[in-house]
């Protein structure tokens, strides 16, 4: 299935009905009187997250949303029918925007969450209602509320306890790969990750937690270089971000920093995320290849530095447990 996080769609709730017009005619009744009902309530558009669905694809195909008109009142003091709600199903994760792409109108965070985005328009009074003592047989009904209607933005943010970022070709693939059941592409050559990817990672029958994999960034990607920085918003919900940084490709310093410029660019809150920083591919540098790099990127970044290969699992299983001991304080604030 496509992976798709962002779509425009148009919804409209639904009119209500008219109010009618009737007076009472029984035989033997000589004053029968007035008898018209209300209209009915147009169906209101809600939105409902639900588990199972991880992709906004099906808006792709389907983008306007109508709520039907409310039924019409109609004589002994009958009220019309109110009409069906439009309900509809999104991703966990998702948020609701309008038009101008940053007014957060819903954010549908835990599955079941339900929100009345759009509401149906009341229905019009018959002729009962405004029947007084001094106005016995009103001639007065009122058509039905419209309803509402606009086009909203619809973004998803996935969930998930930890995310990968660094560079193209930091090995964040691999790294998924190894400690879950998840299978992205891997291969030697830079963007081979275009969408997030999500995996579990057990580490027993208690700890267990959700890691993210978003495509690599680079220099200026808040501008639009290589896959741009939009799929940042998928790691904004992470409770720690663990920064794989390359250490067989040299200039770690360097490589640290250009992920946390961007990151800064971004905004969001990212940069004040709890980070643990793992120098990758350890298989494929000396001792002291070792030893100097992970010396030059704790002095750059001020925080200690792990290291780890994921095609080896040589100091995997620590950086698992930083991020479980990161996420479990998180959990427990």
């Amino acid at each position: 299935m496509k992976f798709l996080d962002q779509a425009k769609i148009y919804c409209r709730s639904g009119d209500g009905g008219d109010g009618v017009i009737a007076f009472r005619r029984e035989r033997f009744i000589e004053y029968g009187g007035p008898d018209g009902g209300n209209g009915g309530r147009g169906g209101h558009v809600e939105f409902i997250a639900v588990e199972n669905l991880n992709t906004l694809i099906d808006f792709r195909y389907t983008q306007h949303f109508r709520a039907r008109k409310g039924g019409n009142g109609s004589g002994s003091d009958r009220t019309g029918a109110a009409a069906a709600d439009v309900v509809v199903k999104v991703p966990i994760g998702t948020q609701i925007l309008a038009d101008d792409q940053e007014t957060l109108l819903a954010d549908l965070d835990e599955p079941g969450k339900r929100v009345a985005l759009l509401r149906g328009g009341d229905g019009g009074h018959g002729n009962a209602h405004f029947k007084t003592s001094t106005n016995r047989s009103p001639r007065r009904a009122d058509k039905g509320w419209p309803g509402e209607e606009r086009w909203i933005w619809l973004r998803l943010k996935l969930i998930a306890d930890a995310g990968l970022i660094g560079l193209p070709n930091a090995g964040k693939s691999t790294f998924l790969s190894v400690v879950s059941a998840a299978r992205p592409k891997i291969a030697d050559y830079p963007f081979t990750t275009l969408h997030p990817q999500l995996g579990v990672v057990r580490l027993s029958m208690t700890q267990e937690f959700v890691i993210a994999d978003i495509p690599g960034l680079i220099e200026g990607a808040h501008e639009g270089a290589g896959l741009g920085d939009r799929f940042l918003g998928h790691v904004e919900r992470c409770a720690v971000l663990l920064h794989l940084v390359d250490g067989a490709a040299g200039h770690v310093v360097d490589q640290w920093r250009t992920v946390r410029e961007e990151l800064s660019a971004y905004g969001g809150g990212l940069v004040d995320k709890p980070e643990i920083i793992a120098l990758n591919k350890s298989d494929a540098m000396t001792p002291r290849e070792i030893s100097s790099r992970k010396a030059a990127l704790a002095k750059a970044s001020g925080r200690p530095v792990m290291v780890m290969s994921g095609v080896s699992g040589a100091g995997v299983p620590e950086v698992l447990k930083a991020l479980w001991d990161a996420i479990a304080a998180n959990r427990a604030a």
